[in-house]
């Protein structure tokens, strides 16, 4: 029996070539056949002719009678075999359209012919045997053009992610041009099929919808897109480094949602709006979290502006495609931060340049020019100025029309980055005002401390940025105006952030004030380390010392470049420096090294006094009422008198009274001083010890310390 079916097989693949072979002889003999019916017919007419003759004829009517017999049975054999001619032929004549749509790839219509094939003409014929094998055909016809189509649909689906850059590409062009021609919310018509060829994803859709297999389709097309769309949506390592590396990245993403939205609406249901807004969702956690990261790393702040309009141009085209970008927009807000940092650190650099390469003295102009050139950097007007012939001098340094555009040029940096995002006037001038202030308070006021703390910033550096800062104070309110002429809020809105500018050029003002007053010290410091008194010496000398000449004359010069000042700062930095002299030479004159001291050392000590309240007399800084500035000096004046004139019976009497002429004087530094003169070795006795007064002012001293000291008990009592 298996040998039996094997060989049925054979015979039956045998008769198919058989048919295929004999395909066209078969068609000539059915026409051959048909012709036949017509000769078939001319023999009929001959028969009806015989048939007269017969009647006519008697001999012959027997022999006429069995030749029509036999022509009517050979007519109706023709007839017959006409007729299932008639009904394979069709059959034969689709089962080759069918071969032929398969070989030049046309497997929709190929399906339709198959379709037709087994439901219409298969059935008429079903009797015959290559009917049969033509039935047992069919199934593996239809899994070789399913097949074929997946072949295709994968060619498809690879080609789209070849071409998702370009489209990509092209769809935010054409949303540039559509942005410069026309409505920018206008819907965009970029065609997709202008690059990819989407007939196969048509093709393929409708072969599996005949065969019933449209849910696998769509399943297996779905799960091949996410996939693309995972690997879309993964960042090279180094996009951070170009912009290109960002355009290629979301060319691709935009490539990739543009051919989603073309199935979406030329096909019916093989993707819908759900899962699309799926897609979108995950797309846009993962674009969202890659730019946090990448832009992390910028610090250039033109590669952050290009990059911030590189993404609202990748969001304003998605939109354009109804999907929601909103996320994208608050996350641009996020960058706008970093973006500002940037910003604050390259200013930072800025600013540091000026401040060191400025050489703080007043800007000369030497002609009409020059002058309404600074002018016109700077709002600065002063009437005086105006009025004096040329060559003349601005009282600023040239790092005061710098900073001050240095300034305006930070914030049109900032407005750049605003441009676009959606942001209403109130919001744009709130971040430029929180950024300018950021400046200010920040960059500006520590590149300004740095500099006013630095060692070798002298006093005249010190004063011309305590001018400096003076003027850009006063220049803040021009800033706030520019800013409202950029973005059209009054500052008077109740939600408007005031710039901290004051208050920046306040405080480097006053730490530069502090600085001067710490400068002058150290240098007073320094001079009187050049002191060199003769604590032993028996007569003073005829004038003050030479340390403390200089000392004044250096004061006197100092003083005199405090003209441009604001007349508080000097008066405050005169009457500083005067303190300081004085408790420093009541330090000097007091401390422990100096274990004695003569009579004629404390004169000559007392010529440098009057040296430094000669000075004070003769006003060396304007504004001070009366003797003001000689009262720094009022408490060594009053020890020194004391001990001068011996007037102790004045001290000990009066003390403690509101109107005690050494009111000034401690009784803990009097006691202090007095023991220095006190004659603690015969050797180096101060006074001469043979001379019998000289024995009883020593006893006075003596009787003198005791008081004191009795006067510093009770008082601690």
């Amino acid at each position: 029996m298996e040998k039996l079916e094997a060989r049925i097989r054979n015979h039956d693949r045998e008769i198919e070539k058989m048919c295929n072979f004999h395909y066209q002889g078969f068609v000539d003999s059915i026409t051959e056949l048909l012709k036949v019916r017509g000769e078939a017919q001319k023999l009929k007419n001959q028969v009806t002719d015989t048939n007269r003759k017969l009647q006519s004829e008697g001999k012959e009517l027997v022999i006429a009678m069995e030749e029509l017999k036999q022509c009517r049975l050979q007519q109706r054999n023709i007839s017959a075999t006409v007729d299932n001619l008639t009904l394979c032929l069709p059959v034969l004549e689709m089962y080759s359209k069918l071969r032929e749509q398969m070989k030049s790839k046309r497997h929709y219509p190929a399906l339709k012919t198959l379709e037709h094939l087994e439901h219409v003409y298969l059935p008429r014929v079903s009797h015959y045997r290559f009917c049969k094998i033509m039935v047992d055909n069919i199934p593996k016809l239809r899994e070789e053009i399913k097949d074929v189509s997946m072949s295709d649909l994968k060619d498809f689906l690879e080609s789209i992610r070849k071409h998702s850059d370009k489209i990509g590409e092209t769809a935010m062009k054409q949303y540039t041009l559509a942005c410069m021609a026309v409505s920018c919310t206008e819907k965009l018509m970029t065609g997709a099929q202008d690059l990819v060829d989407f007939s196969p994803v048509y093709r393929c859709l409708h072969i599996y919808s005949v065969l019933g297999a449209r849910e696998t389709f769509e399943n297996y097309y779905r799960k091949q897109r996410r996939k693309q769309a995972r690997l879309v949506l993964q960042p090279p390592s180094n996009m951070h480094e170009t912009l290109d590396g960002y355009r290629k990245y979301f060319n691709q993403i935009v490539g990739f949602f543009v051919v989603e939205d073309h199935i979406l609406h030329t096909t019916q249901g093989l993707v819908n709006r759900a899962y699309i807004d799926e897609l979108w969702e995950m797309a846009l956690s993962k674009t969202i979290a890659a730019l946090r990261t990448h832009s992390s790393y910028c610090s250039d702040p033109n590669l952050a502006l290009d990059l911030k309009n590189l993404i609202v141009l990748f969001a304003d085209t998605l939109q354009g495609y109804g999907f929601p970008v909103n996320q994208l927009f608050d996350m641009l807000l996020e960058i706008r931060d970093q973006y500002s940092e940037i910003l604050l650190k390259k200013w930072s650099g800025v600013f540091r340049n000026i401040l060191d390469s400025d050489n703080y003295s007043p800007i000369p102009v030497a002609n009409e020019e020059l002058y309404m050139k600074i002018v016109g950097q700077f709002p600065f007007q002063d009437t005086e100025l105006e009025k004096q012939p040329f060559p003349k001098k601005f009282p600023f340094s040239e790092f005061v029309p710098k900073v001050y555009n240095q300034i305006k040029e930070f914030i049109y940096a900032c407005l750049k980055f605003s441009e676009d995002l959606h942001l209403s006037s109130t919001e744009i001038d709130d971040m430029i005002r929180k950024s300018t202030n950021l400046l200010l308070t920040r960059m500006l006021s520590n590149c300004l401390q740095n500099v006013i703390k630095r060692r070798n910033t002298g006093l005249t550096e010190l004063v011309q940025i305590i001018i400096n800062t003076t003027h850009l104070e006063k220049s803040c309110k021009f800033l706030e105006e520019f800013i409202t002429n950029i973005t059209n809020v009054h500052p008077d809105t109740v939600h408007t952030s005031k710039l901290y500018g004051t208050t920046t050029f306040k405080d480097a003002r006053h730490a530069a004030e502090e600085e001067i007053y710490t400068n002058l010290n150290q240098k007073i410091d320094q001079f009187l380390q050049l002191a060199d008194y003769d604590w032993m010496a028996v007569e003073p000398g005829s004038k003050a010392s030479d340390y403390l000449v200089d000392l004044i004359a250096f004061l006197r010069s100092t003083f005199a470049v405090f003209t441009h000042l604001p007349g508080k700062v000097a008066q405050t930095a005169c009457m500083s420096a005067c303190k300081h002299l004085s408790t420093s030479l009541t330090q000097l004159l007091l401390e422990a090294e100096v274990r004695q001291l003569t009579l004629g050392a404390l004169q000559q000590f007392n010529l440098d006094v009057e040296e430094c309240e000669q000075f004070a007399r003769s006003g060396p800084v304007p504004g001070f009422q009366g003797d003001t500035l000689q009262l720094a000096f009022i408490d060594l004046r009053q020890l020194l008198d004391l001990f001068i004139q011996w007037d102790w019976s004045t001290y000990l009497a009066d003390y403690g009274q509101p109107t005690c002429k050494y009111l000034r004087v401690n009784p803990t530094t009097a006691l202090t001083l007095l023991e220095k003169m006190k004659d603690t070795s015969r050797k180096n006795n101060v006074f001469a010890q043979f001379r019998k007064n000289e024995r009883d002012k020593q006893k006075l001293i003596d009787a003198v310390a005791k008081q004191l000291r009795s006067l510093i008990n009770s008082h601690h009592l």
